[in-house]
């Protein structure tokens, strides 16, 4: 783990100039602030210019303040509410074809090639560099039905400082799963999911708890009914997350409807996995009662907006889960979202909900074309990239506050290489609006998850001051 942590802010300070969206439409400002770490990465203060204790706290700290570059602007960093893992090998490959049929003619022969540890472990660092290099310190993770493989990322993610959950696919169900990748029944999904758990919680590098275990029911159509009830008692068991895929798609939804006699919502929920830990991936297709059920048991919905295009047959009403209190992240859903940026995973969901509001058919006339009153804005997205995923994982993450952990990405706006260009550009929302809009992995100078640098461009512990 030393070989990614090029410095550490743990014990120390950074003044600089902050964004982040504590709540859903509120853009909190932070200009000329002062964030105060304490030794385990946690921020132990936030003093603004007017604050009456930070001239006393700036003498105390001395020289164990960084002063960050002007140009150079602090975000909360990212939390990817879904990603599948051994996919990125193929990111932005097969996108033409309807779900079921991709799962089966091109993302199970490749999560097959996993048994494979050496080439598992080139690829998945791979992945969890460029993510921490994109600015997602947090993601959640589904890897593959391989015991060993789905350890060995929990592994790396621990080497490399990235906080994240990690879940061993558990599909069992012979009707659905191919023979050469599959778990041979129930109880060797249920018994392999407690051996990645156990293997998460008992490692020697996780003192601190910064990769955590799934339970992962890869989708009900994967799954029998015992390694379903047997899944959700082990995750009463063990008091761990839960991710699954629900109502994702046409053929994903009618599959519950058909082999349940009721919703995939509900059927889940029959199964006990349904709980203040569940992350559901997708969820177009969720009725009212649905989402009631979702918000009443505390679950909630990764919002996978790029991805939807191109699987989901639908784009999913955004605004009335918020509205109904269902607790709502972002995912980038590495591959079928062809984008490992939750830059981008911020502007589609804004986008898509413009369209769904709008309407698409030039055929129909204005007032039969949309669904209104679905749109959000850019804060709205952000703030579910950041303190909304955080908030649905329960993670102290997301925010600039006290408590928090200091996850953050630090943003260089003044980068040529970069995609943003202020100009004259002087208003603290239009500089935010211009680096959601602009920023490429060009214009992140540096990524610290619990107060270690991570990734960047360059380490910062040297730069110039304000």
């Amino acid at each position: 783990m030393s070989k990614a942590r090029r410095s550490s802010l743990r014990g120390r300070a950074i003044l600089g100039d902050f964004f982040h969206a504590p709540t859903v439409g509120t853009l909190a400002v932070l200009f000329d602030t002062l964030i105060i770490l304490d030794d385990e990465g946690r921020i132990i203060d936030v003093l603004g210019p007017d604050a009456p204790e930070r001239s006393m706290a700036e003498a105390a700290m001395g020289e164990r303040i960084l002063r960050l570059p002007r140009g150079t602007y602090g975000l909360p960093g990212f939390v990817d509410l879904h990603v599948h893992a051994p996919q990125y090998p193929q990111l932005g490959l097969a996108l033409d074809k309807p779900l079921e049929v991709w799962l089966n003619a091109y993302t199970f022969p490749l999560e097959a090639q996993y048994a494979d540890l050496d080439l598992a472990e080139k690829r998945y660092r791979v992945l969890v560099e460029d993510l921490l290099a994109n600015g997602t310190t947090t993601a959640l993770y589904f890897a593959t039905q391989h015991v060993e493989a789905s350890a060995l990322l929990a592994d790396l993610c621990l080497e490399l400082g990235q906080r994240a959950l990690v879940g061993k696919v558990a599909m069992d169900d012979p009707a659905s799963c191919p023979d050469y990748y599959r778990d041979a029944d129930a109880e060797t999904a249920i018994e392999g999911t407690r051996a990645v758990i156990d293997h998460i919680r008992s490692h020697p590098d996780n003192g601190e708890g910064r990769v955590l275990p799934v339970v992962t029911p890869r989708f009900t159509p994967s799954c029998s009914e015992a390694a379903l009830e047997g899944l959700g008692a082990l995750a009463r068991e063990y008091g761990c997350h839960i991710q699954t895929h629900c109502s994702e798609s046409d053929w994903a939804h009618g599959h519950a409807l058909s082999r349940f006699g009721k919703t995939d919502a509900e059927a889940l929920d029959g199964f006990g996995l349904l709980t203040r830990h569940t992350v559901l991936a997708h969820a177009n297709f969720l009725d009212n009662t649905d989402m009631d059920r979702v918000s009443s048991r505390g679950s909630g919905v990764a919002h996978c907006a790029l991805s939807n295009i191109y699987f989901a047959n639908s784009v999913f009403p955004l605004r009335e889960a918020l509205e109904r209190q269902v607790r709502v992240g972002l995912g980038t859903d590495i591959s079928g979202g062809p984008s490992r940026s939750m830059f981008d995973a911020c502007l589609t969901t804004v986008r898509s909900s413009r369209m769904l509001e709008e309407g698409v058919d030039p055929a129909l006339p204005k007032d039969r074309r949309g669904r209104p009153n679905s749109a959000v804005d850019l804060v709205t997205a952000f703030h579910l990239a950041t303190a909304g995923g955080a908030d649905v994982l329960d993670l102290p993450v997301g925010r600039l506050e006290k408590g928090c952990r200091f996850d953050v990405v630090l943003i260089d706006a003044s980068a040529r290489a970069g995609g943003i260009r202020l100009f004259e550009t002087v208003a603290p929302e239009a500089i935010f609006e211009k680096i959601i809009h602009g920023a490429t992995r060009a214009n992140i100078s540096s990524v610290f998850v619990d107060g270690y640098e991570v990734a960047g461009t360059a380490a910062i512990a040297d730069g110039p001051t304000r």
